[in-house]
């Protein structure tokens, strides 16, 4: 059975982006190490963060994200960065002729989106967008562990990496403490 991971990169103060939906220095760890992430790819970060994502994204067997996102991105012109497919929760449908051949389903909502992606990944990983996504399939009790990527930055204001989410919801002691270079890779299980 897939674990369900609720994942961003995220400011110490708790913002994914700003009001504007620019991420600043969020992601600038992801340049600033002689480490690839990835083979061939621009992406290098310190062995220890290197160490700690290649592993993780490898573990990743479905992605759930918002609209907006999927609009923002343009759902990553059908290749996904990690993972086989996406769940896209939205209330319209994939664009007409937006890559055919890309694994990426729309459904109305956050639950029918965890259990489509579940269903994909089978034994992999589920990654949930944090934001109000991710926010929602928590109040829903359907993350099983919150990983953060916290950057030392203040935003003071912006989109919340729990999105709107109302209520308390308890975590257990982070399982995960790893301090990369400008990011502190934090996992916790969610408290049943």
């Amino acid at each position: 059975m897939s674990t369900v991971v609720m994942h961003n990169v995220v400011s110490v103060d708790g913002f994914i982006a700003d009001a504007d939906d620019q991420v600043g220095p969020l992601f600038d760890w992801y340049g600033n190490g002689e480490t690839e992430l990835v083979d061939g790819a621009s992406m290098k970060v310190s062995r220890v963060s290197a160490e700690y994502v290649r592993p993780i994204w490898a573990a990743i067997g479905s992605m759930v994200i918002g609209r907006h996102l999927f609009d923002m991105t343009n759902g990553w012109e059908g290749s996904p960065p990690a993972g086989d497919h996406v769940v896209v929760v939205s209330h319209r449908p994939k664009p007409d002729g937006w890559h055919p051949e890309a694994s990426y389903h729309f459904v109305a909502d956050v639950a029918q989106a965890v259990a489509k992606a579940k269903e994909l990944a089978g034994d992999r990983t589920v990654a949930v967008a944090a934001g109000d996504v991710g926010g929602q399939a928590l109040a829903l009790g359907l993350v099983d562990e919150v990983a953060m990527d916290v950057v030392p930055v203040v935003f003071g204001s912006g989109k919340r990496y729990f999105g709107s989410v109302d209520g308390q919801h308890l975590l257990e002691d982070p399982h995960t403490v790893i301090q990369g270079d400008r990011v502190m890779h934090l996992a916790f299980r969610v408290r049943r």
